[in-house]
């Protein structure tokens, strides 16, 4: 996770892309991560489907609902990252729910996500309370785990979670699931600067982030940007070109 740090430092704007591991077959993954990769995203997000999903909106949600009839599990996921021979260059992050990694067994879990060369965990669904449960495995692999912050979390508990945040911080910009929006209030921007000021890791603006306006809008106020829905929509759809200017809005070099 230092390239993100590095890029931070650059003060360059990282692209995070979040893909539905088995929308349409697990065999589609590995194109995916390297579609991706060479489109010049900054790091990939791969999420675990799950029967019940509370986090998730209804493009993602029915992502998952599509790779759960194809027999996808976490096991699966990580069998088929361990599998792959072409070189990985960017971070790759699992994010899964917290009952599929009990039911793997966290131990076995975190080994599994080290012989996959993750480099970043997203639980959402673990408390910041509870990080324990997961957090000493993750410290002796050497893997991140990534804390999410909501327009709703209290002013204690933010500096509770950002003197231990790894990798980068996960700013959630809206009160409420993923996917897709036309507009967004000032009120997120206020609330990244807020995190931005007192983050001591790179801030990427996630949830509903789906067009230039969005990246337009937070640009100065963010490190970087996690597209979830838009992405994983335009995979479905076969028209991940589509994409693209999104991606080359994020990653373009500062304007003058």
């Amino acid at each position: 996770m230092k390239q993100l740090a590095a890029l931070k430092e650059a003060g360059d704007k990282a692209f995070v892309a979040y893909i539905m591991a088995g929308d349409g077959g697990l065999d589609r993954l590995k194109s995916q991560v390297q579609y991706l990769q060479e489109a010049g995203v900054t790091a990939i997000e791969i999420g675990i489907p799950f029967s019940d999903p509370v986090a998730d909106g209804p493009t993602i949600e029915a992502a998952g609902n599509r790779a759960l009839k194809e027999g996808v599990t976490l096991e699966k996921v990580l069998a088929e990252l361990k599998s792959w021979e072409f070189e990985v260059t960017v971070p790759l992050l699992v994010m899964t729910y917290l009952n599929p990694v009990i039911k793997f067994g966290i131990e076995r879990f975190v080994g599994a996500c080290k012989e996959a060369g993750v480099a970043g965990i997203i639980i959402p669904d673990l408390p910041y309370e509870h990080r324990q449960l997961a957090k000493g495995h993750l410290e002796k692999a050497g893997i991140a785990l990534v804390q999410l912050v909501t327009l709703t979390t209290t002013e204690q508990r933010l500096e509770a979670i950002l003197q231990e945040a790894e990798g980068f911080v996960y700013a959630v910009t809206v009160t409420g699931i993923t996917g897709a929006r036309d507009e967004m209030s000032e009120s997120v921007r206020d609330f990244m600067r807020r995190v931005r000021a007192k983050s001591p890791v790179p801030v990427y603006a996630g949830f509903g982030i789906s067009r230039t306006e969005h990246v337009d809008m937070l640009r100065g106020d963010v490190d970087g940007f996690i597209v979830g829905s838009a992405i994983v929509q335009a995979f479905h759809e076969g028209r991940i070109d589509h994409i693209k200017p999104l991606i080359e809005a994020v990653t373009a070099p500062n304007p003058v």
